[in-house]
């Protein structure tokens, strides 16, 4: 599993803002403040991100994390056929022929170790001690794989110093080096990977970006990276070069398969801030007829913004285009429940309306509506709740029980 490192989406303190008795007066009483934080809470976990890197998609755990947990790591040749064990998982003998990091028993030569997939020749084994053991875990490595591992920074060294080593890596001809730098760049904080922007190589991310074979779950992350570079630089060349990318990537037709589309359109953000958000709407990407798939990297380059990009883009702003997505039924009830975790109760009338209208067919969209009008503290909103409550007298209740709101 990989860690969160990348912003996750905290509880928005603006709905708790001002004193105790400021907040339990302007919903009425206690019970009633506590109704909203519990409801706002619940509608958080549904939102929050589990990611790393947002737009990296799932990645394992670095060679170098690997390496430094280990007791012992060592190079070996396969001794043997790989076969299932107990347990249904790969195993495979191996020669041990040189000892990388700790020590091991030098009687024995020979160790059984669990592989991803068989190996045919040299591999890395990571050794663990247990129950007075080795348990050996190996992967296939050539010398420069194995090179690689043994000089890769120290998980304990400065995250960005560590950042700029792996940065020249990206897309190495040794496939199994270039995963491990994007997952190196995938498991770092979005701080630590502005700070080490000055190792970002423009033209080859502007290339990498726009290339059609390039691994579309890196692709996200090059989009961002390139407008981290774009935005880190004083250089108005290099600057061009980046948003001259972003810009023509954002511009090609419109497919399907636009996989790390929701990265590039968040690279743009941080390029430019507002200016690259009024680009954005006017691609009519924030529009109620916005195609399914591009509203919903739309949502999560918002999202994104909304976390991580404050300094460089008003939230107002985010939760603007946030709210013009709510009528897209792609994201309707995704953008119902972000409007409440940013405290935009503004929008408390074109929420209830989703009820009659996109929630006729889509109860996310009825439970997304219940949430918010739980959550929000306005009088609007709870004669919004009663309305909607004497009006649909057995879905409303249940919108209720779905959205898990604690009973009155």
């Amino acid at each position: 599993m990989r860690k969160c490192l990348w912003p996750s989406y905290p509880l928005n303190h603006a709905l708790l803002a001002g004193s105790a008795e400021d907040r339990v007066g302007h919903v009425g009483n206690g019970v009633m403040l506590l109704r909203h934080f519990l409801t706002i809470t619940f509608w958080l976990g549904l939102a929050a991100t589990t990611a790393a890197c947002p737009f990296c998609g799932v990645v394992g755990r670095s060679l170098a994390a690997r390496r430094d947990t280990a007791d012992v790591v060592a190079v070996g040749d396969s001794a043997g056929p790989a076969t299932r064990d107990t347990e249904g998982l790969l195993e495979q003998p191996f020669t041990l022929e040189m000892t990388l990091r700790g020590t091991s028993d030098p009687a024995t030569r020979t160790v059984s170790a669990r592989v991803p997939a068989a190996v045919e020749g040299t591999a890395v084994l990571f050794g663990t001690r247990h129950d007075g053991g080795v348990r050996w875990d190996a992967i296939a490595a050539d010398e420069t794989l194995i090179g690689h591992v043994a000089a890769a920074p120290a998980t304990e060294e400065p995250a960005a110093r560590r950042l700029r080593w792996f940065a020249p890596r990206l897309e190495h001809p040794n496939s199994a080096i270039a995963a491990d730098a994007f997952t190196e760049f995938g498991l770092a904080s979005f701080a630590a990977v502005r700070e080490a922007a000055d190792a970002l190589d423009p033209t080859r991310l502007s290339a990498w970006v726009r290339e059609p074979a390039i691994d579309q779950r890196r692709r996200g992350f090059y989009g961002l990276a390139l407008g981290i570079a774009a935005d880190r630089t004083a250089d108005a060349s290099v600057r061009a070069i980046c948003l001259d990318a972003l810009h023509a990537v954002i511009a090609e037709p419109a497919n399907d398969l636009r996989a790390g589309f929701d990265g590039i359109l968040a690279g743009l953000l941080v390029a430019q801030g507002g200016e690259g958000l009024e680009n954005l709407r006017s691609r009519g990407l924030f529009a109620a007829n916005t195609r399914p798939v591009d509203a919903r990297h739309a949502l999560a380059a918002l999202r994104f913004a909304w976390e991580s990009l404050a300094d460089r883009l008003p939230r107002d702003l985010v939760a603007t285009a946030t709210a013009d997505l709510l009528l897209n039924p792609a994201v309707a009830a995704d953008c119902a429940i972000d409007l409440a975790r940013y405290g935009r109760w503004n929008d408390v009338d074109r929420v209830a309306a989703l009820w009659e209208t996109l929630g006729r067919d889509d109860p996310l969209v009825r439970r997304a509506v219940a949430g918010y009008l739980a959550a929000c503290p306005l009088d609007a909103a709870r004669r919004q709740r009663e309305r909607l409550a004497a009006a649909s007298l057995e879905t409303w209740p249940a919108a209720e029980a779905a959205a898990a709101i604690p009973a009155r």
